[in-house]
């Protein structure tokens, strides 16, 4: 469903992601793991088309996305960023928000469909004539979600999907995740500086630094310490238990 060879981002003089390459199966879920300013979500954004200084090798189902209009790849992958106030329009009511992509597209029924995509993220009925500022930070990334699945696409692009919300709402965030992944047979690329996070929702992870994949592990190895590199021995002990 994805493949990355040898990604290179340059912002400036500065080279921010370097030979990053990896692929992820269809309906598989994996994970970039690594600290603030480590590359992680530079790798995202790029696949999504929001950079233009990269070379290498980026395909989403088989698509170039340096060749793929952005009407296609639209249709073939979307982002959930991790603040969803931000990523939300203030003016318009969540309904609207939700229709938007359809309508850009040319797609009938947005607003029906609108209304059971909010449905299906567990906003029912009243919540579509809300404003962003009326909801709570989880009903905000509920919508961000409903939103990013409006066009159908196969792929997710979730960056710190739940890190803007406090602890006791987290859990509920990536549960629905689970399930639509599950649901919908979708393939998932989540970006976390918690491994807790990344164990819970990936079947295999890559972690990264200074602008590398410096190691690619499945759940298995992560939930049993098996790890090579002194790093990601850090990461997981300051994460605790996985």
């Amino acid at each position: 469903m994805i493949r990355v060879e040898n990604l290179n981002v340059t912002f400036g003089a500065a080279t921010v992601v370097r030979d990053v390459s990896f692929s992820v199966a269809a309906g598989e879920s994996f994970g970039l793991v690594g600290e603030s300013g480590s590359g992680k979500s530079t790798v995202l954004r790029t696949m999504m088309g929001l950079n233009r200084s990269w070379n290498g090798t980026i395909e989403i189902e088989g698509a170039p996305v340096k060749s793929t209009g952005r009407k296609d790849l639209a249709r073939r992958a979307q982002m959930v960023f991790q603040d969803p106030y931000a990523s939300l329009h203030p003016r318009f009511v969540i309904a609207r928000t939700v229709a938007e992509p359809m309508r850009i597209n040319g797609i009938d029924n947005s607003e029906q469909r609108a209304r059971e995509l909010l449905e299906m993220v567990g906003l029912p009925g009243a919540f579509g004539f809300r404003f962003p500022h009326e909801l709570s930070g989880g009903q905000r990334q509920r919508v961000a979600i409903a939103r990013a699945l409006a066009l159908s696409p196969k792929v997710l692009l979730l960056d710190e999907p739940t890190s803007a919300l406090d602890v006791s709402i987290q859990a509920e965030v990536l549960n629905l995740l689970s399930r639509l992944r599950r649901d919908l047979g979708l393939t998932f690329v989540i970006v976390s500086h918690d491994l807790a996070v990344i164990a819970h929702m990936c079947d295999r992870l890559a972690v990264m630094r200074d602008a590398r994949i410096v190691e690619t592990l499945d759940r298995r190895q992560l939930q049993e310490g098996r790890l090579v590199e002194d790093y990601s021995r850090e990461l997981l002990a300051a994460s605790g238990d996985v």
